[in-house]
This record gives structure tokens, sequence and C-alpha cells, in this order.
């Protein structure tokens, strides 16, 4: 196979894959349908044309007939009242008439066999497009639940992957959240062990804590230490005076 060859292959392929994804076969039963009834009218508008020949054939047979019928009256008064050659005239006419009675009743019987002919196609093309129209309907009816249940399906699709992606995110959140309890559990058992210090009510770093503790401390030995000294002299602040002295 050679180059164009093979890209006019690829060419219709891709053309008949866009045609198919474009094509929607409700819409070409539609058209069909609309076709065959304008083929079953047309058939039936031949039926009417020949039905209205075969009625003008007939009425042409009638006037004939009435011709010939007055031809033999005149005939007849003609012999009657001595007058052979009128008779023969009449009679002449009405032969005439006859010959083209017997053509038209020939074409008669022609367009009456094609007429019924006709009808009966008219009958069969009409029960054909009415079974193509309950057909046409049921695909119709068919495709359109397949493509509701197709966007269906599509749209579950959809969802579950995107509910792939939220799950991801919320196990992701979860992880997060689980670590920040963590860190705050952690910064909460350093807090209270001392080892991280929490200078949010007192603005004190430790060693200033370490000396106020230290200082308050000695407040209280020096106090003691006076309260000893008040209770050994008696209560005596001037002994205990003299005594420091």
């Amino acid at each position: 196979m050679g180059l164009w060859q093979r890209f006019k292959l690829i060419f219709a392929s891709k053309a008949n894959k866009a045609l198919d994804k474009a094509e929607d076969p409700r819409e070409t039963l539609d058209y069909s349908y609309e076709k065959q009834l304008e083929l079953l009218q047309k058939v039936r508008r031949g039926v009417a044309d020949v039905s209205t020949s075969r009625k003008r054939i007939e009425l042409q047979i009638q006037n004939l007939a009435q011709q010939t019928d007055k031809l033999t009256e005149q005939a007849k008064a003609a012999l009657a009242g001595g007058r052979e050659d009128l008779a023969r005239e009449a009679l002449t006419r009405k032969s005439g008439l006859q010959q083209q009675i017997a053509d038209l009743q020939v074409q008669l019987a022609q367009l009456q066999d094609q007429e019924e002919k006709l009808v009966v196609a008219s009958q069969q093309l009409q029960a054909k497009v009415d079974a193509f129209r309950t057909k046409k309907e049921t695909i119709k009816a068919t495709y359109s639940a397949a493509e509701a249940q197709t966007k269906i399906n599509e749209a579950f699709a959809g969802i579950s992957s995107e509910l792939g992606d939220v799950g991801l995110a919320v196990q992701r959140a979860e992880d997060k959240t689980a670590q920040m309890q963590a860190r705050a559990g952690a910064i909460d058992e350093l807090v209270a062990s001392g080892a991280l210090e929490d200078v949010s009510s007192t603005g004190k770093d430790n060693l200033t804590i370490e000396l106020e503790r230290m200082a308050s401390q000695s407040q209280v030995d020096d106090e003691l230490a006076r309260m000893r000294l008040e209770l050994g002299s008696g209560g005596n602040p001037a002994a205990i005076e003299g005594d420091k002295a």
C-alpha cells in the first residue's frame, strides 16, 4: 500500500469516526420516515391520477353510448320515412362511435388493472411505513434510554473519581490534624514538666525567677532567726538588739 493510499485510509477512518460521533440515529430514523412518507404520498397521487383518468374514460364511454343509441333511433326513423340513405349514414356514424367505445374500453381495462395494482402497492407501502414508524419509535426510545443510562454511568464514574480525590484530601486532612494534635500534646507535656517555660503570664525568664526565689528564701530565714531570738530573750526587742551588737 502506497503512502497516498495510507493517507486516504487514515482520513476515511477518522472521517467515519467523526461522522459516527456526530450522527444521531434518532434524527436519521426520522429523516428516513419522512422520505418514506413522501414516497407514499407520490404513490397515492399516482393512484388518484389513474382513478381520475379511469373515470374520465368511463364518462366518455357513457357519452358515446348515448350517441350510438340516438343514432340507432335516427336510423330507424329515417328508414321508416323512406330515407334509407340517411339511415345508412346514421348507422355508419354509429359504427365509428362503437369503434371508439371499443378502444376506450381497452384503455379503461388497462387503467382499471393499473389502478388496482397501484392501490395494492399503496396499501403494502402504507403497511411498511406504519411498521417502520413503530420500529423507529421503539429504537428511538431504546436509544434514549441507553443514552440516559450512559450519562448516569458517566456521572457515577465522575462522582467515584471525585470521591476518590475527596477521600485522599480527607485522609491528608486527618493526618495533618493528628500531627497538630500530637505536637500540641507534646508542647503541653514540655510546659508541665518545666522543660519548656510558659512565660505567657509573668514575662520572666528562669534566671529572674530563681533569683527571686533565693531572695524570698533568705527573707524567710532572717524572719525565722529573728523570731527565735525574740522567743529566747523573752520577747524583749532591746535584748535582741544587744545580742546582735
